[in-house]
């Protein structure tokens, strides 16, 4: 799977995650197509899938012990990363720390790592 088929990934399962979590109507930009995403956030999903990649690979396949929460708190981090890269000052909300998340970003945080995991096993 090439990066960018995997930040594709990233989004189509944060869409398909919001879809099955949020609670009521998710705002239209949680659930906006890849060919619609702005530049930044494809470079973002980019880089997240990476990362997970990276740590399947570093963790020699045992990186799917760990539980399904803390799969999504390395989602999680890695994106707040990002969100510190692309905007220097960003809103709280969009660098909460993981018990400040709600649940169904949580989940679906969780979700992503595990898309990742099945798609892209370890190298």
């Amino acid at each position: 799977m090439t990066d960018t088929e995997g930040a594709r990934l990233f989004r189509e399962t944060w869409i398909a995650g919001v879809t099955k979590h949020y609670p009521g109507e998710p705002k239209a930009s949680y659930v906006t197509p890849w060919e619609d995403t702005p530049d930044w956030e494809r470079e973002a999903a980019r880089a997240v899938y990476q990362q997970v990649r990276h740590f399947l690979g570093l963790s020699d396949g045992n990186a799917k012990r760990l539980t399904r929460e803390q799969k999504g708190r390395f989602v999680a981090t890695c994106w707040t990363a990002q969100m510190y890269k692309h905007f220097g000052d960003p809103k709280p909300a969009y660098v909460a720390d993981w018990p400040d998340l709600p649940d169904w970003q949580q989940e679906t945080d969780s979700d992503i790592f595990e898309a990742i995991e099945t798609a892209a096993p370890q190298q």
